[in-house]
């Protein structure tokens, strides 16, 4: 049935895909994005188009404030906190990927965003995890996903439903649903570099081309090189 709902929005491929898959179901959405501290803050210009294009509310948070308790990762912008921690290249599989951890990010922002939902009277909040993530990414599994929807049906007076519609699925059938609901992925950054052009080299861009390539697609992102 349609309803009001939260989606977590960041502006990549993945979010950007579940934004429109909400949308095409019939919600009521609201998009919600997080500026972290990421080194790939393009990622929110992207979001904030896209949002104005299609007319659906859209907040941007700002919760960097939270950096000074988050350290280690690659992609956090260096800063009096943090280190500079070169982004790894190679593909998701690689242990060296392990450094684009976010301690405790989905968790953080999905506890933000039920707190929204709830003030919205919204039933769920949708966020963009999928089976490519399981390997390096503790917060995109299963396990996480079904865990914090148990906690959410009872830390508030109302249940809401944590819903991660490509949560069994990878980036290329992410990549094909969207291609045939006919979506422009020139309007998403995926790309963990904070640079005018896409890097190509991280995992997140060399996942991003793998999709496209399989799908018999172009990616119509410019990449340097």
């Amino acid at each position: 049935m349609p309803q009001k709902v939260v989606v977590i929005y960041s502006g990549g491929m993945d979010s950007f895909t579940v934004l429109h898959k909400a949308i095409a179901d019939g919600h009521e959405v609201y998009a919600l994005s997080f500026n972290y501290g990421q080194r790939h803050v393009k990622e929110l210009i992207c979001a904030k188009s896209v949002c104005e294009e299609l007319g659906v509310p859209h907040k941007i948070v700002d919760i960097s404030a939270i950096n000074q308790l988050l350290a280690g990762s690659s992609l956090m912008a260096p800063d009096s906190t943090h280190e500079d921690i070169q982004i790894p290249e190679g593909h998701y599989a690689a242990d060296t990927m392990k450094s684009t951890v976010v301690p405790n990010r989905n968790m953080i922002l999905l506890s933000l965003a039920v707190g929204y939902a709830v003030s919205l009277n919204a039933r769920a909040v949708y966020y963009g995890a999928h089976s490519g993530d399981h390997f390096i990414y503790p917060d995109c599994r299963p396990e996480f996903v079904h865990k914090m929807n148990d906690v959410c049906q009872v830390a508030n007076y109302e249940p809401v439903d944590i819903v991660s519609p490509y949560l069994s699925q990878t980036k290329i059938e992410i990549l094909r649903d969207g291609l045939a609901m006919g979506l422009d992925y020139s309007k998403t950054w995926t790309c963990y570099n904070g640079r005018e052009k896409a890097c190509g080299k991280c995992g997140s861009c060399q996942e991003r081309l793998e999709a496209f390539e399989l799908n018999k697609a172009k990616d119509p992102l410019a990449y340097e090189g």
